[in-house]
């Protein structure tokens, strides 16, 4: 490690933004020497550029790697070259309810931000049940319709132990409350189990979580797919306050529908039926038909304001959403269709297709890949279109906000680097825009795979950029 820092300080001291074309190989030079110290085996990819698209500092930028959450940035763009109408109210994606032959169907529109949370005040099911309720007294089924998409609730390539979390939980066009259930683990006495509290009868919980009086606390859990039993273990400190785990859900579109059964009950509406979740199989085109009129629709908020949650918290599920309603704008509403727009979005950037492929929108799946060079090309030019800004504007910020609050904080890149994160199994990534010491906009993708032993390179990967602005 201190071979590294000292190898980072003369970075950051050899050149002088006074005369950056003579000191830029030395630059080159003194990353790739960073670079090297990294654990063997770990392989890097990174290119940085100046306004005019002059290259900086250039590493394997042609190389294909696992982007993690990178992948938003591809996702997210495609959104704003496919779709219209992001800065207006959603009309398209908001969720409504019918009464067909005296069953209640709550029909998804691929919005992800559907709430059934008591202090809700946009985007409410409590509406939906509410309209229910003034026309009817007694229904029979709850029924949650997520035809709109093909059935695609998880991606290839996605590992199957992420599902019962939050960070796999399904995807479907009908989904309420991020498709999560909280979980709490409440220390007890010392000695003694630490009870496991569910936040939705939804699930049911068995705790084998020791209470401890000192030493290392750790807590795990366990669900099967499509099992409702929650297993978990580990050990909590006495007197700590309560872990919160986030759970996944597997059938979204049946929660949903239960969700909306228990308000409907609530309200003094008689349901006899139970609740059930309805899906379009691969094989078919098009989604359930339906009487042509809801007896009552939602209209979400804007979807760029749902863009900025998901590069700045990096949320998996609505990224997904999105890309499947990019699909859904070319025709079909699966993951092909959306990766078709980005596609058509990346050919016009003058990325080259062999620089990047894509197996979801999230960056969950470690079948993704992108090169820097092709990153770079997607970052200049949306920095020239008309929402070339308001992308930017979604993107964390060092040491201010998102995924990046904690990053670069007290250095010369705190709130002067604007980037998406990105960290799964053995990957890390790093790509957006960043102010140099001559004050110039750089633009940079740089990525870390296959680091040993479960490291991150996100330290190292940070101080060659700091680097690196220094020089510029």
């Amino acid at each position: 490690m201190r071979s590294l820092l000292n190898t980072l300080l003369a970075l950051a001291l050899v050149a002088s933004p006074v005369t950056p074309a003579v000191a830029q190989p030395a630059v080159q030079r003194q990353v790739e020497a960073a670079l090297a110290e990294a654990p063997q085996g770990t392989r890097f990819g990174l290119m940085v550029t100046d306004e005019s698209g002059r290259e900086l500092v250039a590493v394997n930028p042609d190389g294909r790697f696992v982007p993690a959450s990178n992948t938003k940035l591809l996702t997210t763009a495609a959104a704003y070259a496919t779709l219209t109408g992001l800065d207006l109210p959603d009309t398209t994606g908001g969720a409504e309810v019918r009464l067909v032959n005296g069953d209640v169907v709550l029909t998804g529109r691929g919005d992800a931000r559907l709430s059934s949370a008591p202090d809700c005040v946009a985007n409410c099911l409590a509406a939906l049940a509410d309209a229910i309720a003034a026309r009817t007294r007694q229904v029979r089924r709850v029924i949650g319709d997520a035809s709109l998409f093909v059935d695609q609730r998880w991606s290839p390539g996605m590992s199957w132990n992420n599902i019962p979390s939050r960070s796999g939980t399904g995807i479907a066009a009908l989904m309420v409350d991020d498709n999560e259930v909280v979980l709490r683990i409440m220390p007890a006495d010392s000695g003694t189990i630490a009870p496991a509290l569910v936040g939705s009868s939804y699930f049911s919980a068995e705790s084998q979580v020791m209470t401890v009086a000192e030493g290392e606390t750790e807590v795990e859990f366990s669900r099967m797919p499509g099992g409702n039993l929650i297993q978990v273990t580990g050990r909590v400190r006495a007197g700590a306050v309560p872990r919160i785990l986030r759970l996944g859900i597997d059938d979204p579109a049946h929660l949903a529908a239960w969700q909306l059964r228990g308000m409907l009950v609530a309200r003094g509406v008689s349901v006899s039926g139970d609740a059930e979740g309805w899906y379009r199989d691969f094989g078919a085109s098009t989604a359930t038909a339906l009487p042509s009129e809801p007896l009552a629709r939602l209209t979400p908020p804007p979807l760029a304001e749902d863009i900025v949650r998901i590069n700045k918290d990096s949320q998996n599920l609505h990224a997904e959403l999105l890309l499947r309603r990019i699909g859904l704008a070319r025709g079909d509403g699966s993951i092909a269709g959306g990766v078709a727009g980005v596609e058509a979005m990346m050919a016009q950037a003058g990325a080259a297709r062999t620089g990047w492929d894509l197996s979801d929108g999230s960056g969950m799946s470690t079948y993704n890949r992108v090169s820097p060079r092709a990153m770079i090309a997607l970052l200049d030019w949306g920095a020239r279109q008309p929402w070339g800004s308001a992308w930017r504007d979604s993107f964390p910020i060092a040491g201010v906000d998102g995924t990046l609050r904690n990053r670069f904080r007290g250095t010369a890149l705190e709130g002067r680097l604007f980037a998406k994160t990105g960290t799964i199994n053995a990957a890390n990534g790093l790509s957006g825009y960043m102010i140099g010491a001559s004050g110039r906009r750089l633009t940079f993708a740089f990525f870390a795979n296959d680091m040993p032993g479960g490291a991150s390179a996100t330290a190292r990967m940070d101080a060659v950029l700091l680097a690196i602005a220094a020089a510029n």
